[in-house]
């Protein structure tokens, strides 16, 4: 058993778009007159828009369709995506992606963002030629914590799950990884608050750390 694949979420652990998703979901919430808690806006961490819209849907009796909500919040998040000048990729990522590269190790992209977002980001940042497959969740039928995006990032890495390894940040995220059994190591970003690490197989939080030699213990 050896490390073959790496399949990576994008959100908080390649880039953060966290900052950036938030300020575009509350300007629509202020669009549409809603007063969402911080409580409830923790809560939507790792799902897919469709899910939040749906969920502000049913929980403020919103009579938009979810397509229009996504659209609106879309809009704002492309302003800010091209615009924000404190956008940038997650300090240490990049070095990790080529070390993995140049030592022959097949890169998946297994994030809950639409394809858009993946590609905005895999242009804006020059990424595109380090990985051998992209899977948005957004796609998919069920979203993380479901084990699908992982399974089939596996499926597409042509490798079994035990030559896997996930790097992710959130509770859906890890959780997904570890119904799918493959193993996790959690990102613990200056930015994600209040997730949960417990299922996660080793917990970093400096990339550094992920370099083959220094998990090579677990494969």
């Amino acid at each position: 058993m050896s490390l073959k694949a790496v399949l990576f979420d994008m959100d908080g652990v390649i880039v953060d778009t966290e900052p950036l998703h938030r300020k575009a979901y509350f300007k629509t919430f202020k669009d549409l007159g809603i007063d969402v808690s911080e409580e409830l806006y923790t809560s939507f961490t790792g799902a897919s828009t469709k899910r939040v819209c749906e969920t502000l849907i049913k929980e403020f009796n919103l009579n938009q369709p979810y397509e229009e909500i996504a659209k609106a919040k879309r809009d704002y998040f492309k302003d800010y995506f091209y615009n924000d000048e404190e956008f940038d990729l997650i300090t240490g990522v990049k070095e990790l992606i080529q070390h993995y590269y140049e030592n022959e190790i097949t890169l998946i992209l297994a994030s809950s963002a639409t394809m858009m977002t993946i590609d905005m980001v895999f242009e804006k940042f020059e990424l595109e030629k380090y990985f051998s497959g992209k899977i948005s969740g957004a796609d998919l039928k069920e979203s993380k914590p479901h084990p699908e995006v992982f399974q089939l990032a596996a499926k597409l890495a042509k490798q079994p799950i035990e030559n896997c390894m996930v790097i992710e940040d959130s509770t859906n995220g890890i959780l997904a990884a570890h119904r799918a059994n493959i193993f996790c190591a959690a990102y613990r970003s200056p930015h994600s608050k209040n997730q949960d690490y417990t299922l996660a197989n080793i917990v970093v939080s400096d990339y550094e750390e992920l370099q083959l030699d220094k998990i090579s213990k677990y494969f």
